[in-house]
């Protein structure tokens, strides 16, 4: 049995932040009911897709049941209600104020069920003089520092800044709300009620940054690399004549004795090209040639991998996301998986990042105790828009008239080919 089962998500949000945290808490165990609006989740209109189901509305949405209902119709709100009466939680990320507006923010929800953990997450939290503001992971990154720093690092030309491929700021906010909502379950258990739950995603790329407590002192560091890992990653060809990476810095005082290690040469330290950092980082050229042509004289990675391991040197292997995905260790993981597209064919989403050992079976390893996911349930499927709409009515006890009058009227959504 999975750790959330028995618990019921009310999803009210879109695209990416709210349905991330709440696509994890339905990987826990979690039954979620997604709500749309008329106009639906805008990760439907997103490419590759098959009629309205797109690959980017699968992987955040797969498996949550849908209910469209129009909130401005006459009965919606009541309808919207009675759901969230029922849930365990309730997950949202208009702008602050949007469900409120409808009779549905928190302390609607709670003077009716006062056990629910509601979550919001929106760009700057529900409070203060940016709460209004539009954000988008683009937006938040960019106001946080995040694009800045990314730009320095490429070294991009300061008139064509670029801002990185990925939302992070709104997978970062999923998840720390998803954390959030765990801890107030555990505190509802004790004390028997819920709490709700603000979410600011400008705060989250804050405490998500390593290095912002860097930024934010008056230390002067000159060319040493303040931290480790990122800051100054350095790229090899390996003896196969492929790329590879390691996070450890041939700038940084702290570790540019390990590659004097791995190569056998300590005589490098009285070099005073590389006495320094400002040395180092002024003929680093001339130092990346040095360890480049130590790594030729290997025949295979392995045995590469194995001296500088000895040297604790990690590196990775540059490769693309297909390439991973193939890789031996991705299909022992489990670390994607197929659902269906509703056409007779799939799209490939990512699979679960941890495994729990009540919910997997011995894989038959030389060693009893490992294990490997028993694969996904299969009812994920990503649904259509108001696929769902007579069944959670009914559950909600409203019979054949009601929903029959409700979908005249315009209450509850369908899209073609549903129910």
């Amino acid at each position: 049995m999975a750790p959330l089962t028995g618990i019921r998500v009310v999803d009210f949000s879109r695209v990416l932040a709210g349905p991330h945290c709440a696509q994890n808490l339905l990987d826990l165990g979690a039954e979620v009911i997604k709500i749309e609006p008329p106009s639906g989740d805008m990760a439907r209109h997103a490419y590759p897709r098959i009629g309205e189901i797109s690959g980017y509305y699968a992987q955040q949405n797969a498996g949550k049941r849908n209910i469209s209902i129009d909130l401005n119709v006459e009965g919606a709100r009541e309808i919207a209600l009675r759901l969230c009466d029922e849930a365990d939680i309730i997950v949202e990320n208009f702008r602050p104020g949007t469900l409120a507006s409808f009779g549905l923010g928190y302390d609607d929800v709670a003077a009716r069920n006062p056990d629910v953990v509601y979550a919001s997450i929106s760009g700057y939290g529900q409070h203060g003089s940016w709460r209004a503001r539009a954000a988008y992971a683009p937006t938040v990154q960019a106001e946080t520092g995040i694009t800045q720093m990314s730009n320095a690092h490429w070294d991009t030309p300061a008139d064509r800044p670029r801002s990185d491929s990925l939302s992070h700021a709104d997978v970062y906010s999923g998840l720390h709300a998803a954390i959030a909502i765990l801890a107030a379950l555990n505190e509802r258990s004790v004390t028997g009620r819920g709490q709700y739950i603000d979410v600011a995603m400008a705060s989250v790329m804050l405490a998500i940054n390593e290095r912002v407590h860097v930024d934010l002192s008056d230390a002067e560091l000159g060319d040493e690399p303040p931290i480790l890992g990122a800051t100054d990653c350095v790229f090899f060809v390996g003896p196969d004549g492929k790329r590879f990476i390691s996070p450890v810095s041939l700038v940084s005082s702290f570790s540019f004795p390990f590659y004097l290690a791995a190569m056998r040469r300590p005589d490098l330290a009285a070099d005073p090209r590389f006495a320094t950092p400002q040395d180092r980082r002024r003929n680093l050229e001339a130092l990346h040639e040095i360890v480049q042509r130590w790594i030729w004289t290997f025949t295979d990675v392995a045995s590469l991998d194995a001296q500088l391991d000895e040297a604790k040197i990690p590196i990775g292997a540059l490769r693309d996301i297909s390439e991973f995905a193939e890789t031996d260790w991705a299909t022992h993981w489990g670390a994607t998986r197929t659902v269906p597209d509703g056409a007779g064919g799939h799209i490939t989403v990512p699979g679960r990042p941890w495994h729990f050992s009540g919910n997997t079976k011995p894989n038959g390893g030389a060693d009893a105790t490992e294990t490997v996911d028993t694969g996904p349930e299969p009812d994920r499927q990503p649904a259509r828009q108001g696929e769902h709409n007579e069944q959670v009515l009914r559950e909600l006890g409203y019979d054949d008239d009601e929903i029959s009058d409700f979908t005249g009227r315009g209450v509850l959504v369908h899209t073609r080919g549903t129910n």
